[in-house]
């Protein structure tokens, strides 16, 4: 998905928290790394996603099934998860999966796309009353074992939703990421969505 869609984000603020923060952090932390994979594998894939974007949720569901079984699980790659929001429901959404513990990091987004149409793209029939899209991710969260509690502290925090926007920006000026999703394997940026067999082959030779 174009970066078009990233109009409806104010980063103003954004550089409160640099990237620095996360190395400063605990993993346990909102701030901390999300990853799938060794972190000896030899070959890592940064993944820029945001949880309302069609492209990433096809990569999630349909690739991904595919993925993990061959080069994740195998100790052939380690997949790191950068937050690259395109809109104030992926942010809000980001945050809450950040406030997981790590190990269901990963479970969240995966039910989070794979329901993408159920709770993203609910159609607007009112202008005047548009969805709720916190009660549409509770559900999720919950799920996860988030209670409301820790929930409304979470889409609430604003020092975490300007450290996603600082990344988001850094990608942007540093890594040029233009689209979502996008990919850095080993150092190579491969902007847009990839069936499996390109992503494979784009892990072997990274190899």
């Amino acid at each position: 998905m174009l970066i078009s869609r990233r109009s409806t984000l104010a980063l103003v603020g954004a550089a409160i928290v640099p990237r620095l923060a996360m190395a400063q952090t605990n993993a346990d932390s909102p701030y901390g790394k999300r990853a799938i994979g060794s972190p000896t594998a030899p070959v890592t894939a940064i993944e820029f996603f945001s949880l309302t974007c069609p492209h990433c949720g096809h990569f999630a569901t349909d690739v991904m099934p595919q993925v993990k079984p061959a080069l994740v699980d195998t100790g052939k790659l380690q997949i790191i998860y950068h937050d690259f929001p395109l809109d104030q429901v992926a942010l809000m959404a980001a945050g809450v999966a950040r406030y997981l513990p790590p190990a269901q990091y990963y479970p969240f987004i995966e039910a989070l796309f794979a329901s993408q149409y159920q709770w993203a793209f609910v159609p607007v029939t009112d202008p005047n009353n548009p969805p709720n899209y916190q009660q549409l991710i509770y559900p999720y969260a919950a799920l996860a074992g988030m209670d409301q509690a820790t929930f409304n502290t979470a889409v609430n925090d604003q020092k975490l939703a300007a450290f996603i926007q600082a990344e988001e920006q850094e990608a942007i000026n540093d890594d040029h990421v233009q689209a979502t999703p996008t990919f850095i394997i080993n150092g190579k940026i491969y902007p847009g969505a990839m069936e499996f067999d390109q992503f494979s082959a784009a892990v072997a030779a990274a190899a």
